[in-house]
């Protein structure tokens, strides 16, 4: 099987956009992770992503802006929010590479509700926000629904210089150009679009988390081994397809 490069740049590969957004101050925490101890969290049909060997959890908090059905506006209020998720990283049986979602936690309810009934996304009610003092950022998460309620999250990070040329790793975290889900039955490839990201380093200056053990995830063995910022990027969605997978 060939598997696609990390591409940090690629051409758009659809054509009708289903949804648009922007995606706005993004940290990235990453952990190394046994690519074993996370392959039965994997949708049927894909396996861990893997660099040197190791594949990657993620922690990201960032602002939703602007959601939207299609190329039409944004959806007043309930289309712009906080979000915080945990995500894996995959590539199926065409060799597609992807993230999966163990949790998204998002501070509107009723995004929350329609991504969990259409893509069988999973999605959290939380409360959530943002602090910024210069260039030190803190993003905040309680969750409220649908549990467990009260898993928390605090991370606090300090912003550096943008970043020229990203590393391998660099690359392999943030070059990601669809997801996988697993609904209705099959396994889902729903890819995006976006120019390459405006990467920045960062310093962790503080990290109180449980939504990765939350998710199901074996609790990160020390600090992250990358701590990136994004001031952020505008996103479209393709339509999903179903990825080809033995006794569907």
């Amino acid at each position: 099987m060939d598997i696609e490069p990390v591409d940090a740049a690629p051409t758009r590969g659809f054509g009708r956009v289903v949804l648009r957004q922007r995606w706005d101050d993004l940290v990235f925490l990453h952990w190394p992770v046994e690519p074993e101890r996370v392959a039965p969290l994997l949708p049927v049909g894909t396996r861990p992503d893997t660099l040197d060997g190791l594949t990657y959890v993620g922690l990201i908090g960032f602002r939703m802006v602007g959601l939207g059905l299609g190329i039409g506006p944004g959806v007043p209020y309930f289309g712009s929010f906080w979000e915080t998720n945990v995500r894996l990283y995959s590539v199926d049986g065409a060799g597609r590479r992807a993230v999966v979602f163990r949790s998204l936690d998002a501070s509107r309810l009723v995004p929350v509700l329609v991504a969990r009934a259409t893509l069988r996304l999973p999605y959290m009610w939380s409360s959530m926000g943002l602090a910024r003092d210069g260039d030190r950022l803190s993003y905040r998460c309680r969750r409220r629904w649908p549990g467990p309620t009260g898993a928390t999250s605090r991370i606090e990070v300090r912003v550096d210089d943008p970043i020229a040329e990203p590393t391998p790793l660099e690359h392999f975290v943030t070059a990601r150009w669809a997801l996988h889900t697993r609904a209705y039955g099959r396994t889902l490839h729903l890819p995006n679009w976006h120019p390459r990201w405006p990467l920045h380093r960062a310093e962790l200056l503080a990290l109180d988390d449980e939504l990765v053990t939350a998710a199901g995830l074996p609790p990160p063995d020390g600090p992250p081994t990358s701590v990136l910022y994004s001031p952020g990027v505008p996103v479209v969605f393709g339509p999903p397809r179903a990825t080809a997978v033995r006794g569907d």
